[in-house]
């Protein structure tokens, strides 16, 4: 099927299609005069890759888990399944300590925002005022 049939089977744009060829994730085949033809497995691979992207994994794991998927030999196939785990697991736990972060400063945001309503803080801002302030949301003295 050309690329713009594969984009409304896949549910993935045509410029994402060409976006994970270039990135080696899918090898479409071609027509005679060059254009792109998508089999049944190609959009069966696009739709795990586009599920593996909407979680949250890099491209760079992405590959490296679908190119030991399909070089069709079983050796080694356990150490890349535990090495990829532990990629994901690894990729996990940054996003879990980014959140931490952002969660740290939308509380700390939350918190000024609460005490200039109370303080009525208003604009323009008293710097020496709003200093104080973000010092004691942040306990630094």
């Amino acid at each position: 099927m050309k690329i713009s049939e594969a984009s409304r089977v896949s549910g993935v744009s045509a410029r994402s299609l060409r976006h994970y060829e270039d990135e080696g994730l899918i090898v479409p085949g071609r027509f005679s005069n060059g254009f792109r033809d998508y089999c049944q497995s190609t959009i069966d691979r696009v739709l795990v890759i586009r599920s593996l992207l909407e979680s949250g994994l890099p491209v760079r794991l992405i590959r490296e888990v679908l190119a030991g998927l399909t070089d069709g030999s079983d050796a080694g196939t356990d150490v890349m399944c535990a090495e990829f785990l532990h990629e994901v697991q690894s990729h996990r736990d940054r996003l879990a300590a980014r959140i931490a972060v952002l969660s740290d400063q939308k509380a700390a945001l939350d918190v000024y925002l609460r005490e200039a309503r109370r303080t009525d803080l208003r604009p323009p801002l008293d710097l020496d005022a709003s200093v104080r302030l973000l010092r004691s949301v942040h306990g630094d003295q």
